[in-house]
């Protein structure tokens, strides 16, 4: 049997105008900013006349470990709520959006697949509305008045050698990891080390996708620490008075953007930090929108539990006063395989026993999840070379975990497929018994709070931190900051800081190489082992293979 293509069941889209699925959600069209007739911005002041509602059900679709064989986070996202809505629930998404950097490196597109897809997938993948450039140019506004700061006499005494606010650009480019500025002579200001990370790892992106609203913005974004002064106190983004104008180039950007599912079915997709390098979820503004329109918001973290997950839970719930009813765990029977051992090549083969073998990382991302208190789900997102008793060989092991899988086909059916799913979610988030409490304390210190991350979720045996990054947390907590919690940088592909440890490890050491403060979005950034904040192009990059065609139609996007 032949399947269409993602990118031809994309093109075949019956898409509604936006302001229909806007009337879905009870959002007059009055309220949407139209970017085109599929895609419009919701408005903040539709928004806030929402506050008082009672909200909805928050339902989190987390992935064990990423595999190159797939897992389908973000398809079964869309497939859930596509189900839900099928099965007469009032049902919304809230997804990020996509970087150019994935998209023209190796990841591809960020809009679901087959049957279960958020549209236009183009647009989503590409440019959207404008929100990752509004981010780069805040950032990189800040970046430049610091710089202009000291070159006209630097009143607030800046140590240049201390200046620690970076650069960003929204492409994979390791030859602006670490660079040289104001090279050239005397008019060109003072030469200095700096360097660029990846737009979704800003401090910026972080703190557009953690504000209620735009006074919040601006005063997380008055909260950023740029530099030191020799005496290392610090200096903030008001001290340099950028804080107002970064606000007004966020002030569209602050706008949630709603588009639809290939069953036109609303979806907010609304910012896009990393979670292997940042805390990996939509904006608070969007969750929290949709939880005052919907009865059940299906919303997703990135990568694996782990990481996506955690920080969810750590970091973004704590931070909002959010609490997920249900927790979907996305599990392959491919993945479990390629974590039992077998190769790529080999997948399409029935083998219980690997199965049965790579499990193990599916049990520990279980019982991660129920230490936060919340029931888990796991999501088999089936794929068509699934035997029926591999299918139950993972069905069988949920059980052992105190869990419970079930077969989704929405890739391959769309809503008709995810429909038993849809509705053992949709009792489980209604049965009340979620009793959500994050992993640790305010008050907890801050290498504490990273010894109990990397012990109680990767199960290792210690944290590896030399004395400057144990000093440097210690100022911090000096300083007030040691309530914040921890966003952990490490490779989302193992439990360890190695990337080809699968499975379940054990016994394994946590290698903390750097701590940022990110005293604006409000959380303590730790660098683990080789992971970068800004990636580079794989030897064959997606932007080879990305053209127009005869037809005027985009290809090798997804």
């Amino acid at each position: 049997m032949s399947y269409k293509t993602d990118i031809q069941i994309a093109r075949e889209a019956k898409k509604r105008p936006i302001q229909e699925i806007g009337e879905k959600l009870g959002i007059p069209s009055d309220d949407l900013l139209p970017f085109g007739h599929d895609k419009a911005k919701v408005s903040a002041e539709f928004i806030k006349a929402q506050v008082g509602k009672k909200d909805g059900k928050l339902i989190l679709v987390t992935a064990i470990n990423p595999t190159p064989a797939g897992e389908g986070k973000t398809t079964t996202t869309v497939g859930l709520a596509d189900g839900l809505n099928a099965i007469g629930k009032n049902a919304a998404i809230c997804i990020r959006e996509a970087s150019l950097g994935p998209c023209f490196g190796m990841k591809g597109g960020a809009a679901g697949g087959g049957y279960a897809q958020v549209v236009p997938m183009e647009d989503m993948n590409l440019h959207f509305t404008g929100d990752f450039h509004a981010i780069t140019s805040a950032h990189n506004l800040l970046s430049a008045m610091i710089d202009n700061h000291i070159y006209w006499g630097n009143e607030l005494e800046i140590d240049q050698r201390r200046v620690v606010w970076r650069r960003v650009v929204d492409m994979n480019d390791r030859a602006l990891r670490d660079i040289v500025t104001s090279l050239g002579g005397v008019s060109n200001g003072f030469p200095r080390q700096a360097g660029f990370d990846i737009t979704v790892a800003s401090e910026v992106m972080a703190i557009l996708c953690l504000s209620n609203d735009l006074e919040d913005l601006q005063k997380r974004l008055g909260d950023i620490i740029v530099a030191y002064r020799r005496d290392r106190s610090p200096i903030y983004c008001r001290d340099i008075k950028a804080d107002g104008a970064m606000t007004v180039l966020l002030e569209q950007a602050m706008q949630p953007n709603l588009v639809q599912t290939l069953e036109n079915n609303p979806a907010f997709v609304h910012g896009g930090p990393f979670a292997n390098i940042a805390h990996g979820c939509n904006s608070v503004v969007a969750t929290k929108t949709a939880l005052k329109l919907a009865d059940y918001v299906v919303t997703e973290a990135g990568f694996g539990a782990d990481l996506g997950a955690e920080k969810f839970m750590n970091i973004k719930c704590r931070k909002a006063g959010l609490a997920p009813d249900c927790v979907v765990l996305v599990a392959t029977v491919r993945a479990m395989k390629m974590n039992g051992g077998v190769a790529r090549a080999d997948l399409g083969t029935e083998n219980i026993k690997a199965v049965n073998d790579g499990c193990s990382n599916l049990g520990r991302h279980i019982g991660n999840l129920k230490s936060f208190g919340v029931p888990v789900v796991v999501a088999i997102n089936h794929f068509v070379t699934d035997t029926d008793a591999e299918v139950q060989a993972i069905k069988d092991y949920a059980k052992t975990q105190g869990s419970e899988a079930i077969l989704s086909q929405h890739w391959e059916f769309g809503s008709k497929g995810s429909a038993d799913l849809a509705k053992r979610v949709a009792e489980i988030a209604d049965s009340g018994v979620s009793q959500f409490a994050p992993l640790y304390r305010d008050e907890m210190p801050l290498m504490e709070k990273i010894e109990t991350i990397a012990k109680r979720i990767y199960r290792a045996d210690e944290v590896i931190a030399d004395k400057k990054i144990r000093d440097q947390l210690r100022q911090w907590e000096e300083q007030g900051y040691g309530n914040l919690p921890i966003c952990m940088a490490k490779t989302q592909y193992s439990f360890s800081t190695d990337p080809s440890l699968r499975g379940a490890p054990v016994g394994h050491s946590v290698p903390v190489r750097e701590v940022r403060l990110s005293a604006g979005a409000g959380f303590v950034v730790a660098i683990c082992g080789e992971i970068m904040t800004m990636p580079g192009l794989p030897r064959v990059p997606s932007a080879e293979s990305i053209f127009i065609n005869d037809e005027g139609q985009i290809d090798g996007l997804f």
